[in-house]
């Protein structure tokens, strides 16, 4: 009872603000956010605990839990944020990366294109849906092609803003396959957008992150075009 009393007695002012910074977009480091003991306990406890704060929020809402579809909702909920939509947020969970030998002397630009992204919003925790546009010019090695869906994936999966997340994947990439010529693009529907406040269902968000060679503007238009 304390401690619910001392929640509502939050200044309706500071409450405010929070939610106005929210719309406004703001955006904080390339890293996600993150306490410096998020991984002191394990995926198990994790679960048991947001099951039971999300059984409070059902509860302060007015839904009935002893309702047969309902009352496993809790834990279906937990295991969904841990295991699955919020999973990349472990770093244990980062794919494995095999590079290769670039045995066809491929010099050219290689584009993934149309790779589906599910992400949440930070702001809301509502989804980011859209796809991701990738492409990179050897420097002697090669990556498999499912591993740039699966780093797309990774980071992904964990609250984000999309300018984070386009820079993330772009510095993964650089890094794994040791070459600056990378590029990232994203684009994105955001249902915090969508589905409510403004409720404008036909904007997209446009990411890009350009770089080594891909910041020459022919390189670019001949990336680009591939998109077309």
């Amino acid at each position: 009872m304390k401690q619910n009393e001392t929640l509502l007695n939050i200044p309706e002012t500071e409450l405010l603000l929070e939610d106005m910074l929210g719309d406004e977009h703001i955006g904080t480091s390339y890293d996600t956010p993150l306490r410096p003991n998020a991984f002191d306990m394990g995926d198990t406890e994790k679960i048991k605990l947001i099951a039971y704060h999300f059984r409070e929020i059902m509860q302060t809402l007015g839904l009935d839990l002893t309702d047969d579809s309902l009352k496993g909702t809790p834990g279906r909920v937990a295991k969904m944020y841990v295991k699955e939509i919020f999973s990349g947020l472990d770093p244990a969970n980062k794919p494995k990366i095999s590079l290769f030998e670039n045995k066809y002397r491929y010099s050219q630009m290689l584009v993934e294109k149309n790779i589906i992204l599910y992400s949440n919003c930070e702001h809301h925790f509502v989804p980011i849906v859209g796809k991701a546009h990738i492409a990179y010019i050897s420097s002697g090695k090669v990556i498999g092609l499912s591993k740039l869906n699966r780093i797309v994936q990774y980071y992904a999966q964990r609250p984000q803003v999309q300018e984070r997340l386009t820079i993330q994947i772009a510095n993964e990439l650089k890094q794994v396959l040791q070459t600056e010529d990378v590029v990232v693009v994203i684009d994105a529907t955001h249902l915090c957008v969508s589905s409510r406040g403004i409720k404008d269902v036909n904007s997209s968000t446009v990411t890009a992150e350009y770089s080594g060679v891909f910041l020459d503007q022919a390189r670019k238009e001949e990336f680009l075009n591939y998109l077309k």
